[in-house]
């Protein structure tokens, strides 16, 4: 029987990357984003049926009409990526916009947590599904700039742990995405559209791409259902860690 995957945050980046891998693998497509006609785009060039959804998952009440007015065909939603998220500014915390943290707290948190929320019930219910978190390692690894964005991301972490305990029992699987360094709109988003500043951060380096991402999450999901993968930190070879910091 084929399966329908929902994908957040599927107009660019990781999700389009995402999709596309699916498709190729012949699933049915859930794909929702604010950007309705990268969506539209991106349905046009995949083999499969698609049903796209304009969703800015920070609305609670959107996310839970969104699933509940799922047409039959796309109901039963067999794995779930959140994808959607985001990073703003890279300043330090006494200096940070709120409406930048607000923004990121909304989307990171909040936001995964309502789209979560409502597809979950029926994976319980079915006693099958699978519920892929993207995180990061700034969820685990502090930098200078990082402050509401890893702490947003570090919540993922425990959550997608916690959801673990929750559906012992369930046949559910969770599993957590903590890519490092990775090439996609993310810079551009963080910089508020300074291409230039964003293009910086990857001069000289063979940093990880959307299509690294994808295959990770297409291996995680693909495991026989008693296998359950709780996290995958994934960096480019080119990046590693920095001795500890101290201010003299």
């Amino acid at each position: 029987m084929k399966k329908t995957v929902l994908i957040t945050g599927a107009s660019s980046g990781f999700g389009e990357a995402i999709a596309r891998r699916f498709a190729e693998m012949g699933f049915s497509l859930v794909l929702a984003a604010r950007r309705l006609e990268r969506l539209q785009q991106l349905s046009e060039s995949l083999p499969v049926n698609c049903f796209l959804i304009q969703l800015d998952v920070r609305d609670r009440k959107a996310v839970e009409r969104a699933i509940d007015d799922l047409p039959d065909e796309f109901s039963t939603i067999d794995i779930l990526i959140n994808n959607a998220g985001l990073a703003l500014g890279l300043g330090p915390a006494h200096e940070a916009d709120l409406d930048d943290w607000d923004t990121m707290i909304d989307t990171n948190i909040k936001g995964l947590t309502y789209v979560t929320r409502a597809v979950l019930p029926g994976m319980v219910a079915r006693q099958s599904g699978h519920v892929v978190n993207m995180g990061s390692i700034a969820g685990d690894w502090p930098y200078p700039g990082g402050n509401s964005y890893g702490a947003s991301k570090a919540f993922v972490k425990q959550f997608s742990l916690n959801l673990r305990a929750d559906l012992q029992g369930k046949n559910v699987r969770v599993t957590n995405i903590e890519p490092g360094l990775a090439q996609t709109e993310f810079s551009v988003v963080r910089f508020h559209g300074d291409q230039q500043k964003a293009n910086s951060i990857y001069e000289g380096l063979k940093p990880l791409l959307p299509a690294d991402i994808a295959e990770t999450v297409i291996w995680a999901t693909s495991l026989p259902e008693h296998v359950n993968i709780n996290r995958i930190e994934v960096m480019p070879t080119c990046q590693s860690f920095s001795p500890l910091a101290i201010a003299r």
